[in-house]
């Protein structure tokens, strides 16, 4: 084992281990085995004219297992029992596993039970220890056996072979390279070991696996996918393919062994001529490509341009990298086949060798040495061809840079020197056009350098012969007639623009003065328009007075105003005539003012035409005015009478409503005669009412007459009548009270006089402090509230539940989370105090 690390072999060489590890099995280890082993079986039971489909149940009753054995050992065991109940299907399989127990094989947990209940696991060891027994047991390879002579085998068979490296029995044989090597091996003829490939398992497995079945009588025991699909196929179903390899090829290994030694002898003959052949065909050509080569080397026809000379230089790497070397392989491997084959003859005890005449290995160095002469001589050559060019295109490079950097700039700048702008441009336009105009010449004489330089690069590369002068030269001068003609286009350009800024200057100053003195007339004007067009809006006689002596104030500065308009006129037919006598071509309007001269005519004449139209809407509005001041006077009259009328009448109810004069019957009566003259006043505010329409429909706002309003005089009429009809009613609702609860005339007193000792504002109502007090001065204890309201609390407290709720309500809204603001009236305060339980 030479070619092997002994210590690395031992290590992989375990003994097999107990079958009561060996069911712990990997599904897809499992899978290999019952595919394996079922193709090995059949494989020895086709010899007895049978076979089996489903190995853990065609073995259950004993009987195709005893005929295996038979079979692979050649040896009859004890008749078998061909009832077929489970008892005699024990005694079958027991009768087998007696058998290979005395074949020496030790069975470790494998009963005969296990094999009847169709135990896939313990029976693929059963059939794993058949296999080792009668299939690999007795493979023996330099002194090693069983397993480790099979893989020696192996390794021995494989050694030669590219890309194949067997160690064990399974990861070793996943790319397929394996088993094609073991046929190739015994059988080259079978497969094409050279078109195989290690990155395509899947091919060279099925490859393996179709040519065993076909040419070897070898089965199909494995699937390739399942091999490639598994990271560690098993290795028993492995070792059960490989050693069927074994078998079929130990017999044909013998003969081979004495054909080879007859074949020696021949081949040996054979081989050394052919390579006398092959110098003889290698010397040939390699020489014949020196003669067409040197030519090409010697040939020294310079090319006009860098591109093509590094082409050649490029072309010539080429051959150094890629067309020299093999070559040199060539003429090395030449040399050594040479004394290869002289040695061989030596020992063989042949006559040396002796090449054609030319072809001797001194002719081949000869050859070459003119070769390589001729490489460096070239290589000369180019480099120094390609300096020479390298000159030319920088200048030349350096002469399109500078020509196309000039040529850049003066793009556009003849048609910009013969535009004609400045007719149509104002006075600001000319003078920035002016300036650009220096700033272009400026930029002009700076360019001067860059032309002389074009012409000296130009005038250098005819001097060097550049073999693109014609186009350079034409270039060249194409671009000093252009710096001629620009040269002649600025001077006339200036004198232009020069002439066109005096003349536009003076139009400045005559449109400068045209806008100062038509800005002003201008918003006269409009000012003027606005006033007479203004709708005026007076209350008063002596509003529209003021406005009349105003617009005749106006009419007054009248002519003033037409001498000025003629004035600002002439001005612009002053610029017109200049326009019309040096053929001024105007661009646009006066750039000081948008007023024009038909806008100063249309709006002076339509001032002249709202002047009448301002003394008629004067007039107009005069006659209004008188009308609507008798209109105030007559109303002013009226409401001056009705408004104290009302204000005594409200005086006298509250006086009436506080005294207590006579019996509450006496009071009723004399409020209902109260009440009756007060209905019979309501033509005379109806009156008033006919008198106000007539001054809201005149649209007059104020009255300076008198101070009241109508909306005055109808809130204090509306006033007045609820204030008697309430005072009437409160005296009802006594009398009712009184008569409910038996209060005599005296109590009614006492209770009014309480009333108003307590209302010290005299509104007729109680406010939360004066209430306050009056409950306090009846004996109620309220409470001393910092912000004098009466709680919700307090009055519930101290009052009847009806009183008090009476009372809350009266007083709402609240203003505080238990506070009642309100102010409470007499009745109120009567019910409160005295109780309307009904109510």
């Amino acid at each position: 084992m030479d070619h092997y690390d002994s210590q690395q072999t031992n290590d992989y060489m375990q003994p097999e281990e107990d079958w009561d590890r060996d069911l712990l099995l990997d599904p897809a280890w499992e899978k290999q085995q019952r595919k394996t082993f079922t193709a090995w079986c059949n494989s020895h039971l086709r010899k007895a004219g049978t076979q089996i489909e489903n190995i853990e149940e065609d073995f259950r009753d004993g009987l195709k297992l005893m005929l295996l054995l038979e079979v692979i050992s050649g040896e009859r065991l004890a008749k078998p029992e061909r009832g077929k109940m489970r008892v005699h299907k024990i005694s079958n399989v027991n009768k087998a596993l007696d058998f290979i127990a005395s074949k020496g094989v030790k069975l470790v947990s494998i009963g005969a039970e296990e094999i009847v209940d169709g135990n896939v696991k313990m029976t693929l060891g059963m059939i794993w220890t058949i296999i080792l027994r009668f299939a690999i047991q007795d493979i023996s390879v330099e002194e090693t056996s069983a397993k480790e002579g099979l893989l020696l085998w192996c390794q021995r068979k494989t050694a030669p072979y590219k890309n194949v490296n067997i160690q064990n029995f399974h990861i070793s044989w996943k790319d397929g390279l394996g088993f094609c090597a073991l046929i190739h091996r015994h059988r080259p003829e079978l497969i094409d070991y050279g078109k195989l490939r290690k990155d395509d398992p899947l091919t060279n497995l099925n490859t393996a696996f179709d040519v065993a079945e076909k040419y070897l009588d070898i089965p199909k025991m494995l699937d390739a996918e399942d091999i490639v699909g598994t990271a560690r196929p098993d290795e028993k179903a492995i070792m059960t393919y490989v050693s069927s390899f074994y078998h079929a090829f130990s017999g044909a290994q013998k003969a081979e062994t004495a054909a080879n030694r007859i074949c020696k002898v021949l081949a040996v003959n054979q081989e050394n001529e052919q390579l006398m052949e092959d110098y003889e065909k290698l010397a040939s050509d390699l020489l014949e490509w020196i003669r067409r080569t040197i030519p090409w080397l010697e040939n020294r026809a310079p090319e006009n341009t860098m591109h093509a000379m590094q082409q050649k230089l490029e072309d010539f790497r080429d051959y150094r990298r890629l067309h020299k070397p093999p070559k040199v392989q060539e003429k090395c491997q030449l040399e050594i086949n040479f004394n290869t084959l002289q040695t061989k003859l030596r020992l063989s005890n042949r006559p040396a060798f002796m090449p054609s005449e030319g072809r001797m290995v001194s002719d081949i160095n000869n050859a070459w040495g003119c070769l390589e002469q001729a490489e460096k001589g070239y290589e000369e050559w180019l480099l120094n061809e390609i300096r020479r060019l390298e000159r030319l295109d920088h200048l030349a490079e350096k002469f399109r840079q500078k020509a196309s950097i000039h040529e850049a700039w003066t793009d556009g700048k003849e048609a910009m020197l013969r535009q004609k702008d400045y007719e149509t441009a104002t006075l600001s336009e000319i003078k920035a056009l002016l300036k650009k105009h220096e700033a272009f010449e400026s930029d002009l004489a700076a360019h001067q350098d860059r032309v002389e330089q074009i012409a000296a690069i130009a005038q250098e590369l005819n001097e060097l012969d550049y073999y693109d002068s014609p186009s350079v030269n034409a270039r060249c001068q194409k671009i000093c007639d252009q710096w001629d003609n620009l040269g002649a286009l600025t001077q006339k350009r200036r004198e232009a623009l020069e002439r066109t800024e005096k003349l536009l200057e003076t139009i400045d100053q005559l449109y400068l003065e045209y806008a100062k003195r038509a800005a002003p007339f201008n918003n006269w004007m409009e000012g003027a328009m606005e006033d007479l067009q203004d709708t005026f809006i007076v209350h008063t006689i002596e509003e529209i007075q003021g406005l009349t002596t105003a617009h005749e104030q106006f009419k007054a500065t009248l002519p003033d105003a037409d001498k000025e308009r003629l004035a600002i006129l002439g001005i612009h037919n002053e610029v017109s005539k200049i326009v019309q006598t040096y053929h001024v071509n105007m661009a646009g309007t006066n750039p000081y003012t948008t007023i024009t001269p038909q806008e100063i005519n249309g709006k002076w004449d339509h001032v002249r035409q709202l002047v009448p139209r301002r003394d008629q809407a004067l007039t107009e509005e005069h006659a209004r005015q008188q009308h609507n001041e008798r209109l105030r006077k007559q109303f002013g009259a009226q409401a001056n009478v009705i408004g104290p009328w009302i204000q005594t009448k409200m005086e006298e109810i509250g006086r009436i409503s506080i005294e207590m004069h006579g019996t509450l019957e006496d009071q009723l009566n004399h409020l209902r005669q109260y009440e009756k003259s007060i209905v019979n006043y309501k033509p005379k505010i109806d009156q008033l009412e006919g008198d106000h329409q007539l001054i809201q429909e005149a649209l007059i706002f104020d009255n300076k007459h008198t101070n009241y309003t109508m909306e005055h005089i109808r809130v204090g009429w509306e006033q007045l009548l609820t204030t008697i009809a309430r005072t009437i009613n409160e005296v009802e609702n006594q009398i009712l009270t009184r008569d409910a609860k038996g209060i005599s005339q005296e109590q009614m007193n006492e209770f009014r006089a309480s009333f108003n000792h307590f209302d010290r504002d005299h509104s007729g109502t109680l406010g939360p402090e004066e209430f306050k007090a009056c409950l306090i001065s009846l004996g109620y204890d309220i409470g001393n509230d910092p912000q004098n309201y009466i709680t919700v609390d307090e009055l519930r407290r101290e009052l009847p539940p009806d009183q008090a709720e009476y009372c809350i309500a009266r007083m709402a809204p609240y203003t505080g989370p238990d506070a009642v603001p309100g102010a409470l009236d007499y009745m109120s305060f009567s019910t409160a105090l005295y109780g309307e339980s009904d109510l």
